[in-house]
């Protein structure tokens, strides 16, 4: 018979007894999950699993260095946790080499820029305004601080890529590296024609695969570990993990990579977020993540489908992933002002840029929405329609008390009934 685990800390008292305040926060952000509708493509639900992982023993365990080339004793278990972590990312992208240790998809960029870059070089990456990160060379981040990005963008008129400026750019500049990925692009990437530009340039090619990584894993969006240099992603979103981030790269780079993590930009590794890491990557590569995947894009279609239904006018004109642009217009309410509605109705989104956006990153004339973490509650198809109405009426008349109330009232008993519907379920197996 197996021993229940016992908790080695020789310190007493639980959360409740040592900082009920603390405690309170905990319970009002478990209301605030299961009574709201998480719209923000970017967040998740994690399972009970990589939550226990996250909240585990190795928290205490400084292990600076990597398995079996440490710099502190007592790492026999922490490093058969990375080890484990790090085989298993490589299984399920089909990667080379796989690096757990970067604390966020920022830090994991960071990583391959240093590994791979010198101070000053030039770099291309997408325009933030069309859908690219502040770590692809936003002058208020550390890239444009230390690089010279020069950008892409889309077609004014689809609000695609445009490929062939794409590629117009890119032997104009001759950058050092090109970045691909995006925070707020609803369409699917050619990988293999950002791989002929990088070529045709002699340039490096970064596929920064934080919003996607989770659909990649589940076949759901076509993968650039096979021709990309480097793989970055941050673990949270559609992947389902902890915070947290990742490098998947050639094996030619494995050893510049590593050093360029640690003791490059990092110390001591957060061992129980990889523990929690190694979990997240073994439910990754079970055929349930597979459904999951597709579950979230074709709910997206689902939900664009809705909005559209209503009225309402998307980015791109749709969705080929996991979220998608819903465009203001350049007068009415902004896109802050949208979100912030919403948000009283239990619509949890957030404001975001539009292709040729007129007034800012801070006001916006968009709200970006996504799936995967509505999926991972248990909404499907039907209420993914009864959602899409629900934010229509939101966006047509945000300042209307009496609509957000209502609203309100209805995403509660939808959040109830899915809850139900899935505790039901559960029961029966």
């Amino acid at each position: 018979m197996t021993r229940p685990a016992r908790h080695p800390s020789p310190l007493p008292g639980s959360l409740a007894e040592v900082d009920p305040e603390v405690l309170a926060t905990i319970h009002g952000e478990e209301r605030r999950l299961r009574e709201t509708i998480q719209l923000i493509p970017s967040e998740n639900y994690p399972s009970q699993a990589v939550m226990e992982a996250t909240g585990s023993v190795f928290t205490t365990k400084y292990a600076e260095g990597y398995p079996k080339r440490r710099y502190y004793q007592g790492c026999q278990w922490v490093d058969a946790v990375e080890e484990l972590a790090r085989k298993r990312a490589c299984a399920v992208f089909g990667a080379e080499h796989a690096n757990v240790q970067p604390h966020s998809g920022s830090t994991a960029n960071m990583g391959a820029y240093l590994t791979s870059l010198t101070i000053g070089d030039t770099v291309m990456g997408m325009d933030l305004i069309a859908g690219g990160h502040l770590t692809h060379g936003s002058p208020v981040n550390f890239s444009a601080k230390l690089y010279r990005f020069v950008n892409y963008g889309v077609d004014p008129s689809t609000e695609l890529i445009d490929y062939d400026n794409v590629r117009k750019v890119a032997h104009a500049s001759r950058p050092k590296m090109i970045v691909v990925g995006a925070t707020a692009y609803p369409r699917i990437f050619d990988w293999g024609i950002f791989r002929e530009i990088a070529d045709e340039v002699g340039a490096l090619l970064l596929a920064d695969i934080a919003h996607i990584s989770g659909l990649i894993a589940g076949g759901a969006h076509p993968s650039p570990v096979p021709v990309a240099d480097f793989c970055t992603t941050s673990t949270h979103k559609a992947l389902r993990g902890p915070r947290g981030g990742m490098i998947l790269c050639k094996s030619e780079w494995a050893e510049r990579i590593d050093k360029a993590i640690m003791p490059g930009i990092q110390g001591g590794p957060l061992e129980h977020v990889i523990a929690a890491k190694a979990v997240m990557l073994h439910e990754a590569a079970q055929p349930a993540f597979h459904d999951y995947a597709h579950a979230i894009v074709s709910n997206a279609k689902v939900l664009a489908q809705s909005l559209l239904d209503e009225g309402l006018t998307l980015v791109t004109g749709g969705t080929d992933n996991h979220l998608m642009i819903i465009r203001l217009g350049d007068s009415g309410p902004t896109g802050k002002e949208v979100a912030r509605a919403m948000e009283r109705a239990g619509l949890v989104a957030n404001a975001n840029t539009v292709p040729g956006e007129t007034r800012g990153a801070f006001q916006t004339s968009g709200v970006r929405v996504g799936t995967p973490a509505a999926t991972t509650f248990g909404f499907g198809p039907d209420e993914f329609r009864t959602i899409g109405k629900l934010i229509a009426g939101i966006v047509r008349d945000p300042s209307n008390a009496d609509v957000v109330k209502a609203t309100a009232g209805a995403v509660r008993e939808l959040c109830h009934a899915v809850e139900a519907r899935r505790e039901a379920t559960h029961a029966h197996r």
